[in-house]
């Protein structure tokens, strides 16, 4: 009999490991599970992924000195293959790892070093032009709100058109599902929004 292929889950499997992820409260924001998730008005959900071992390096604790010379001020470490953010207190008595949704592909994604810019709570939303280009039927702004792509806090970046933001669509978090931001669940951007200040050093690898 031909041995099953470890890394190929069943239908069944495939099944049952989403409706736990959307059941789980620490994972999908207190969601009971008889209630529908929300979704990003703007955008398709993510094409299913099969399992694979990003789950587990996501969650596994990394050390801030190969990353950075100093705390100051904090740091936040974006790791793009495990879809993981990392922050570090600038006393280092706070460390938190937040699994975080990614962009949906290489020419969408930066990797670097920038720095916090801004913070809002209850952001509004515009597309970039390129975004307008490619879906013009997009609204030119979104206000604060359930329909808003930047759930209910953002940290902008140095860099234009970046950043560590909410999410209101929960089924995006650990997936490959943005524009170029980083997205965490809106109870998790909520703590790392309290925990960061103008000047928190940010790198994505």
């Amino acid at each position: 009999m031909t041995p099953k292929n470890p890394l190929k889950p069943s239908r069944r499997q495939f099944l049952a490991g989403s409706v736990s992820l959307l059941a789980t409260p620490a994972l999908a924001q207190g969601v009971a599970e008889t209630e529908e998730p929300t979704f990003d008005p703007l955008r398709p959900p993510p094409e299913p992924e099969p399992n694979v071992a990003r789950n587990i390096s996501a969650f596994r604790a990394k050390d801030w000195r190969p990353y950075f010379d100093t705390l100051r001020r904090g740091a936040i470490l974006v790791d793009i293959n495990s879809r993981a953010l990392h922050f570090w207190s600038e006393d280092q008595s706070v460390y938190k790892l937040f699994p975080s949704s990614v962009p949906l592909s290489d020419d969408l994604t930066r990797r670097g070093r920038t720095k916090i810019t801004r913070k809002v709570e209850g952001p509004g939303w515009a597309p970039t032009p390129n975004m307008r280009k490619r879906n013009p039927e997009w609204p030119a702004y979104i206000p604060p709100g359930p329909d808003n792509p930047l759930g209910t806090h953002a940290l902008y970046l140095s860099w234009k058109y970046y950043r560590i933001h909410g999410t209101h669509d929960t089924r995006k978090i650990g997936r490959k599902s943005s524009n170029g931001c980083i997205g965490l669940y809106n109870e998790h951007i909520a703590e790392l929004y309290k925990l960061t200040r103008t000047g928190t050093q940010v790198l994505l690898i």
